[in-house]
């Protein structure tokens, strides 16, 4: 059965009161968390519709509490700039948020793959001929046969080249001295 009445003591600090039937009778506590959640505060005078239920200790309390009186406050959707985060995460990024990271990386790629190459490859034939060519007047053969006793990649080339019973080219790839001198950053 539902009961009229008026909030007539209220104590905001901790959260509940008391209701003044208006048809008479005791006072009923009522609580905060049976207020409606529009975001509006109890205030004294203020008339209430509820039920009564009594409570594990015997005691008497309002339930499904009504504000006849309140105005509904309406809630105004938020801005489109104020989405939730929720809903921006399915938003498709625009053109140069998925451009700009695909061409730094193929700049790293292009970096790196220039590097590996200037690195890693031995030096051009064309280069090596040239060198051999040029150095082969400075050397002759002396008898030495391992890298140990050479003093640059164009030594052991001319020697594996001219000079017999070397033992400068391990996997025998036209290469000498790959560990010491024709392939090692230090070489000269």
């Amino acid at each position: 059965m539902r009961i009229e009445g008026t909030l007539s003591k209220w104590n905001d600090d901790r959260g509940f009161g008391f209701i003044t039937p208006t048809l008479g009778g005791q006072e009923i506590f009522v609580h905060i968390s049976t207020f409606p959640k529009d975001g509006v505060r109890p205030t004294l005078g203020e008339k209430l519709t509820f039920e009564i239920e009594i409570d594990s200790n015997g005691k008497k309390r309002a339930k499904n509490l009504a504000c006849p009186e309140r105005r509904t406050v309406s809630r105004t959707s938020p801005a489109p700039s104020r989405r939730p985060a929720s809903d921006r995460r399915n938003e498709r990024p625009g053109f140069f948020a998925r451009v700009i990271p695909l061409l730094v990386v193929m700049g790293l790629v292009a970096y790196g793959y220039g590097e590996y190459n200037r690195r890693a490859a031995p030096s051009s034939a064309s280069s090596a001929m040239t060198e051999v060519q040029a150095s082969s007047q400075a050397y002759a053969c002396d008898g030495r046969t391992h890298c140990s006793q050479m003093t640059s990649c164009a030594e052991a080339t001319f020697f594996l080249r001219n000079c017999p019973n070397v033992q400068m080219d391990g996997n025998n790839d036209g290469v000498p001295c790959e560990q010491q001198w024709c392939t090692s950053p230090f070489a000269r």
